[in-house]
């Protein structure tokens, strides 16, 4: 695991696992989330509500989905997940559709708007834990974190060291020169604060933006132009137009990778966020990087 991604890690203390409970309460589970807030469980969490996707699927493959209570209209992985309530956006949520699901824990993205609903929730008397999915190393800690919360420590377990040995991989020599172009006016590429450049670069490609520290900035088109990558690739749905629409327009014929036509097509499935499946990510990225790279 990388040392710049200690910050969660080092107020977990799982109570409940040494014995100890928290103060006055026996048993207690106990965490310090994303955001320093200190949450206190008095049992694992029977009935949980996730806005977040990533934290959907992860819930899914902690073995918890049948404790899934609640989801964002977001939360389409795995295929389960669509039998549970949708209770609308996992930003700024609606709270009393929340509140309806009658949810031992919410789970919310760490962001300024949620730490006020992570608030409101605990007015509401409902533990709500912040938690950022920006990195692999963040899925690996929140697996354990999670799986303690949800009474699935064993998964939590053996699915962050999994991840832990993705991340500690010796990653291959850089191969293919590889822009990712996540919007088109203004041109936003991802930089080295993304999964999607870890992917990369555990897959043996290059991310010409990797010196951007953001997980993603704006850029010029001249600056792509200039970087000149191998390929570009994207992120899409299935049935997505390849190429996109916007690179049919005569300004993106300045980048080489457009005027010939060389786009990699990511399933956002798969590739949409940090998740579980970072292995078989990385493994299908080989793949098609491997196949840019043959004449």
């Amino acid at each position: 695991m990388r040392p710049g991604n200690s910050r969660f890690v080092a107020g977990l203390a799982l109570l409940a696992a040494c014995g100890t409970g928290a103060p006055g309460r026996p048993g207690a589970l106990a965490v310090t989330d994303d955001a320093g807030r200190r949450v206190t469980l008095a049992a694992p969490a029977a009935r949980v509500v996730s806005l977040a996707p990533s934290l959907t699927e992860l819930l899914f493959a902690l073995g918890a989905g049948p404790q899934v209570v609640g989801r964002t209209t977001w939360c389409r992985y795995p295929p389960a997940a669509a039998a549970v309530a949708d209770v609308g956006d996992g930003l700024n949520p609606n709270l009393e559709a929340v509140a309806a699901r009658r949810p031992d824990l919410v789970l919310l993205y760490h962001s300024p708007l949620n730490e006020t609903a992570a608030a409101q929730l605990a007015r509401l008397g409902i533990a709500a834990v912040l938690l950022r999915q920006d990195r692999h190393a963040d899925v690996a800690r929140h697996a354990r974190l999670l799986g303690v919360l949800t009474g699935h420590a064993a998964a939590g377990d053996s699915i962050g060291r999994v991840l832990d040995s993705v991340v500690a991989r010796p990653t291959p020599p850089a191969g293919v020169r590889v822009a990712f172009v996540v919007w088109d006016a203004p041109p936003t590429v991802i930089g080295a604060g993304s999964y999607l450049d870890e992917l990369v670069t555990l897959a043996g490609g290059a991310n010409v933006f990797h010196d951007l520290r953001p997980a993603s900035a704006t850029v010029s088109l001249e600056t792509i132009a200039d970087r000149d990558p191998g390929v570009i690739a994207i992120l899409a749905d299935s049935g997505a137009v390849v190429p996109p629409v916007w690179a049919r327009r005569p300004e993106w014929r300045a980048v080489r990778a457009v005027r010939a036509g060389r786009f990699l097509v990511l399933p956002a499935d798969l590739f949409g966020r940090p998740s579980p499946r970072a292995p078989e990510a990385v493994a299908e990225l080989r793949r098609l990087l491997a196949r840019e790279a043959t004449p």
